[in-house]
């Protein structure tokens, strides 16, 4: 009875999907997101510029914004906010770290200009809500926001007319192209949660099915208090990744794939019922396994914690790679004790994945000149991304911001003291973008595919029994 009531709730989630994506074109299998290209396929209209008639008020302004020079935008952004206040909402709480170096380079400018701001931080996934109520208002509250979750984005947030896309012109030139050329949506950063361990035990993870094999059970925020962990499992199931998976698998030992082929097996039909690639049951089975075996976290900070102090001998998580920035050193943490799985040598499989960091005018912006300034200012200014680029893990959008964020904090050598001199960390040696998104296997959201797989794939890991510690 349990396989005709599953293969029952996969036919419908299958039928949904399919009428749901009707008119659309399939994800590339081979399209590997690059942060430095503004993200979306191109069939995706680019979110602010519908017909000019049919322009909103802000959309006007992001318009006439694209086309200018920082002193032109900062020039509008002094005239509209003098003395007034700046609310911004995001997923990210270094935007409160942002706004004084931002108000600091309108100052250098008009030295008479001031800005009150506050920034919020809504917990458990209700930015979302809050967005939605604020947009309800003729003039809102929040002037622009910095979010992450490319699925609900695109749903929520988009197609609902609540937020709309600025592109920068100094972004755009650096990334050879133009605003009005942009689809897609704009990325401040890709943030990457990679697979590390405790290394003060016997035990070594070689392969990234050692990761779900019997009796392990890594340190991982639950998929339904931060959604982008869910989306991690959706791309998993796209071709690509899971030739990365079956590929990791072959790489195993015979007695080691025989521990996995039985549950690889059964995922065939279940890959087929989803209209999965060829490759699919190896990324069904690998979610399954993972999803009843991970210990379910409220947040990566304590996980890394947990894995940098001696007493977690052969315990492993999945997290923020930046989380090791905040580690004291003593006689019994140190970040000497973990190891980053996908830089030991022989290490097969994927090593981890990254999702991005959105930003966003609201449509009914109080202040959307300076929505649009502080928007070129992080995207565009190595100052402006230094909230987030002080650390490793957190890759630039702007590859010209990108390469001088590198210089100026030396992340691929463990990142700079002070005093210049290295700090020597091996597992801080942040091997950076290109390293992660080819020979690091990182996989990256793409928030059309999460969107198209959200209910049948999503209906199939809500099935799946999650493991509980206790």
């Amino acid at each position: 009875m349990k396989k005709r009531v599953l293969a029952l709730t996969l036919s419908l989630a299958l039928i949904v999907g399919i009428f749901a994506g009707c008119g659309k074109k399939d994800p590339d299998p081979t399209q590997n997101p690059n942060p430095t290209q503004p993200v979306g396929g191109e069939e995706t209209q680019k979110p602010n510029n519908p017909p000019a008639e049919n322009l909103t008020a802000v959309q006007k302004i992001i318009k006439e914004a694209e086309s200018m020079t920082w002193e032109e935008l900062a020039a509008k952004a002094i005239e509209e906010s003098n003395g007034k206040t700046f609310y911004g909402v995001g997923n990210s709480s270094r935007g409160k770290s942002a706004l004084p170096l931002f108000i600091e380079a309108l100052q250098a400018i008009d030295s008479g200009y001031t800005l009150n701001f506050e920034w919020q931080q809504p917990k458990n996934n209700k930015i979302f809500d809050q967005l939605t109520a604020d947009g309800l208002k003729d003039t809102g509250t929040f002037a622009m926001t910095l979010i992450q979750d490319g699925n609900q984005i695109e749903s929520k947030m988009v197609q609902t007319g609540i937020l709309d896309t600025f592109i920068p012109k100094a972004w755009a030139e650096a990334n050879g192209t133009t605003a009005d050329a942009v689809t897609g949506y704009l990325p401040l950063q890709t943030l990457n949660k990679v697979f590390m361990y405790n290394n003060q035990g016997s035990k070594t993870y070689t392969n990234c099915w050692d990761f779900v094999a019997e009796g392990e059970h890594g340190l991982y925020m639950d998929i339904d208090s931060e959604i982008v962990g869910k989306n991690f499992l959706y791309m998993l199931t796209r071709e690509d990744y899971a030739t990365w998976l079956k590929e990791a698998f072959e790489a195993l030992p015979a007695d080691k794939q025989g521990q996995f082929k039985p549950t690889i097996d059964a995922m065939a039909s279940d890959a087929a019922d989803l209209g999965l690639g060829a490759n699919g049951k190896y990324a069904l089975a690998w979610i399954k396994l993972w999803v009843e075996s991970y210990n379910a976290q409220t947040d990566d900070g304590p996980i890394c914690n947990t894995l940098v102090d001696k007493s977690a001998a052969d315990q492993f998580g999945l997290l923020v790679y930046s989380k090791l920035r905040s580690v004291e050193e003593s006689d019994s943490v140190s970040k000497n004790n973990i190891n980053v799985a996908a830089y030991d040598d022989g290490y097969q499989g994927i090593g981890g994945y990254g999702y991005c960091h959105y930003l966003f005018v609201t449509d009914n912006s109080p202040l959307p000149w300076t929505a649009c300034a502080f928007i070129y200012y992080m995207t565009c200014t190595v100052d402006g991304f230094s909230a987030w680029g002080k650390d490793m893990g957190g890759y630039s959008s702007n590859p010209t911001v990108a390469a001088d964020t590198e210089a100026k904090y030396g992340h691929s050598k463990g990142g700079m003291a002070e005093d210049g001199v290295t700090v020597e960390f091996e597992c801080k040696n942040d091997r950076g973008y290109d390293w992660w998104t080819t020979d690091g296997k990182l996989v990256l959201e793409d928030p059309e595919y999460c969107a198209s797989v959200a209910f049948t794939v999503g209906s199939w890991i809500e099935m799946l029994t999650k493991y509980s510690a206790g």
